[in-house]
Order: structure tokens, then C-alpha cells, then sequence
């Protein structure tokens, strides 16, 4: 059976009110349930019963697409199509009552030369009154306290020493710390952000550079898609097109490959 983009889309956006309702009801709850996962990193009672909703409206509305979901793992990443679901970005955000936190969802198609692309993505984070959207060929949008939807372009800025980038810290860079240091000191401006808004930004035109050193797929699929929408480039900090490559990198497109080289010392 096939869907079209804007289905896809329609259907993305119905499982992020459904995380929505979740979310927002859990926040700042006074009896949140917070336990820690074999990573260290925590979960929350609000990060299951999201995606669980989510799931359980692909097995009803694509039942023969398979899902890669952060607290339930993967269930036929080996179909043509995947959706990839991020239920709370920003967990610790969430769990602390600090409102950068988003839910991300991501359609994947597999091509016939093997190569897998984002071709529909979501965020939304409620708390901030946020929601941004995108499908291949059709653009990026925003919307803000759930007004009009906003189409949304990245900036035009052409080098570094104008540009501003945001981050989320100097964990998990290993030898890359030195470069990205130096990245930062020839910048404009610079702000630890992170998580998905850093990118939201970039999307937005507002900020120019976005990274991250370790990422999941299910952190990046839907960011991907929404910064190349918006007429940027999303690869990982080795370069390496796509939400496939551990790491997270969006900027204007402009400068791009001159970030990619600094990050790699080249």
C-alpha cells in the first residue's frame, strides 16, 4: 500500500498531539515516576506511556511499517519504511521543569540504491508552544502557540567569524574538543542550547551552526529532514550526509564543508 507525502505528514503530526496530551500533563508533576536506564541516562513514566501511544497508532494506521522508538527499541527496522520516534528530547530538561523538550518523529525510506532518507519529520515541544514540521519537497515549518503554520528558512551567513553557533557541551568530543574549542572562539556568538532547539534554530535562520558529537538516530531523523527543508544541510560532524552517523551537524549550507573541515582539522 502507498501514502502519500501529505498523509504521512497528517498522520505524523496526529502522533505528536497524541505524545502531546502525554507530555504536558506529566510536566512538573509532583509524582513523576524517574528511573535510570543501562546507559545512566534517565526515563520517565511520561517517555513510555508517549511512545507506547505513538506505537500503538502505527500498528493501526501502518501496520506494515516498522518503528525505532528510544524506550522500546526496534520493531522491523528492516521494512522499506521506519518510523523513528524520540517520545522526550530533552528528558533531564523535562524531568528538572526546564521547558526544552520536544517529541520527535521521523518516517525513513529505504531507496533502491540502498540509501535510507527522512522523508517526513516532526517536533514538538509543547512546553515551549512550538511545533515544527516538514516533508520532502514541500518545505519547513513552524508554528507558535499553534497559530498558522510559518515556512522557515536558514540564514545566509557566509563565514564564521558573523556566524553563531549553539551546542549542548563539551561532553563526548574526544579529540575533537581542541577544533570545536577553536570553533567557537572565531564565532560570532556562541550558546549551549542544545538538544533538538539548537537545530530548530539553525532551521529557522536564527542560529547558523548546530553539533553535537553522539547522537542516536532517533535524536536526529526528524531534525534531519526539517533543516534540509529549510534549505540547510544535516550530516554528521565527520561530514557524512544523513541521520545515520552518530553524530549530529546543521548549519546554513553555506558554510558547511569550512565547519566540517574545522571540526575535523583539516
Amino acid at each position: 500500500m502507498s501514502f502519500t507525502r501529505g498523509n504521512d505528514l497528517a498522520l505524523a503530526i496526529r502522533l505528536a498531539d497524541a505524545a502531546d496530551s502525554i507530555t504536558l500533563a506529566r510536566y512538573q508533576s509532583i509524582d513523576l515516576q524517574v528511573s535510570t536506564k543501562p546507559d545512566n541516562t534517565p526515563v520517565t513514566d511520561a517517555d513510555k506511556a508517549s511512545e507506547e501511544a505513538i506505537r500503538a497508532l502505527l500498528k493501526s494506521h501502518r501496520p506494515d511499517d516498522g518503528i525505532v522508538g528510544e524506550e522500546f527499541g526496534n520493531d522491523g527496522a528492516d521494512a522499506e519504511r521506519y518510523w523513528v520516534i524520540d517520545p522526550i528530547d530533552g528528558t533531564k530538561n523535562f524531568l528538572r521543569g526546564v521547558p526544552t523538550w520536544a517529541t520527535l518523529i521521523g518516517l525513513i525510506e529505504k531507496r533502491s540504491d540502498g540509501s535510507e532518507v527522512v522523508v517526513v519529520g516532526v517536533v514538538s515541544a509543547p512546553a515551549l508552544f512550538r511545533r515544527w514540521y516538514a516533508s520532502e519537497g514541500n518545505g519547513a515549518y513552524v508554528m507558535v502557540n499553534k497559530s498558522a503554520p510559518k515556512k522557515i528558512s536558514v540564514s545566509q551567513v557566509s563565514e564564521i567569524k558573523d556566524a553563531s553557533i549553539s551546542y549542548s557541551d563539551f561532553n563526548g568530543w574526544g579529540e575533537r574538543l581542541a577544533p570545536f574549542k577553536d570553533l567557537l572562539n572565531n564565532a560570532w556568538r556562541t550558546r549551549g542550547i542544545g538538544d533538538f532547539w539548537s537545530h530548530m534554530l539553525v532551521a529557522e535562520g536564527a542560529v547558523d551552526v548546530a553539533a553535537e558529537p553522539s547522537l542516536a538516530i532517533w535524536d536526529m531523523a526528524a531534525l534531519d529532514i526539517i533543516v534540509r527543508e529549510a534549505g540547510g544541510r544535516f550530516t554528521s560532524v565527520a561530514g557524512v550526509d544523513g541521520s545515520l552517523g552518530g553524530s549530529g551537524l546543521s548549519t546554513n549550507s553555506v558554510i558547511h564543508q569550512e565547519i566540517v573541515g574545522k571540526l575535523n582539522g583539516r
